[in-house]
């Protein structure tokens, strides 16, 4: 992966945690009942976090090491924004993309969230805003729940046996990507007491997620002007509890260094469950 020389080492960006409160916090999916907020949490703003440029790196990150990866990867998708071609061209290509990276025996490609400010702006139903609450998707339960949800029981009790992850794969729909970019946490950094457990609430359901404590031990990274044929992979959840990087917190974030012409946000995430073969 190659970087321009005019990319900075780092920048410094304000990131927003959450502090630890008796209550637990919770976001809703849908309208909420009246008098609650969409959301509630403690949020703390943390300036100054430096979130350094990972292409400068002289080892490409990894899932296994920091819990995140890049890779090059085309894309025949000509439009986004249809769902034929989201279904029919695009999850085969993650598929695909997914079983090369980690070596899997099966894939369950079982969701995807498209972000475009422009969108948005033009009152398209399911367009997204950029997430500026630093989160990771599934906590210990939710991550097993996944698999109960997406595979039949007899199958999913089997593989819940086994190892498995949960992959986020996401890139931008046009590039450069420099508003909003996404900031990754260097999963080996993040502690066991940095988790807070957070409701998600859907109509016929209730999920987690987890939300982030500060630590100053957090190392945040980014990768400058990703283009439409990059691809960065992190673990939303990996079922090995001895493994080195569990977790992936990330976020949007404000980039100081952004030109002020930049192109609006538009970016696809997909995300997957990740069955690696018996050891």
């Amino acid at each position: 992966m190659s970087y321009s020389g005019d990319d900075p080492a780092f920048v410094r960006a304000t990131l927003n945690y959450l502090h630890r409160t008796e209550r637990k916090p919770f976001v809703y999916m849908i309208e909420p009942p009246p008098g609650l907020p969409v959301a509630w949490g403690d949020v703390h703003a943390v300036p100054d976090i430096a979130v350094h440029n990972a292409r400068r790196l002289e080892q490409a990150p990894s899932l296994e090491a920091q819990g995140f990866a890049l890779h090059v990867h085309e894309t025949a998708v000509t439009d986004f924004y249809d769902p034929a071609q989201i279904a029919e061209i695009y999850y085969p290509e993650i598929e695909r993309l997914l079983r090369a990276a980690t070596g899997a025996e099966k894939v369950v490609i079982f969701d995807h969230t498209i972000r475009s400010i422009p969108k948005l702006r033009e009152g398209v139903k399911g367009m997204r805003e950029p997430s500026r609450h630093i989160h990771n998707d599934y906590t210990e339960v939710s991550g097993r729940q996944r698999v109960r949800e997406h595979l039949d029981p007899e199958e999913a009790e089997q593989r819940l046996t086994q190892r498995f992850l949960e992959i986020n794969v996401w890139r931008p729909i046009r590039g450069p990507l420099q508003d909003s970019p996404l900031a990754v946490c260097d999963s080996s950094t993040l502690a066991a007491e940095d988790l807070i457990v957070c409701d998600l609430i859907y109509a016929d359901k209730v999920t987690e997620t987890y939300s982030i404590a500060h630590n100053l031990a957090h190392r945040w990274y980014y990768y400058p002007g990703m283009r439409r044929e990059e691809a960065l992979l992190f673990k939303g959840f990996d079922s090995d509890q001895g493994a080195r990087t569990r977790f992936t917190p990330h976020t949007a974030f404000a980039d100081p260094a952004a030109p002020p012409d930049m192109l609006p946000r538009e970016s696809i995430e997909v995300r997957a469950l990740v069955f690696l073969p018996a050891s």
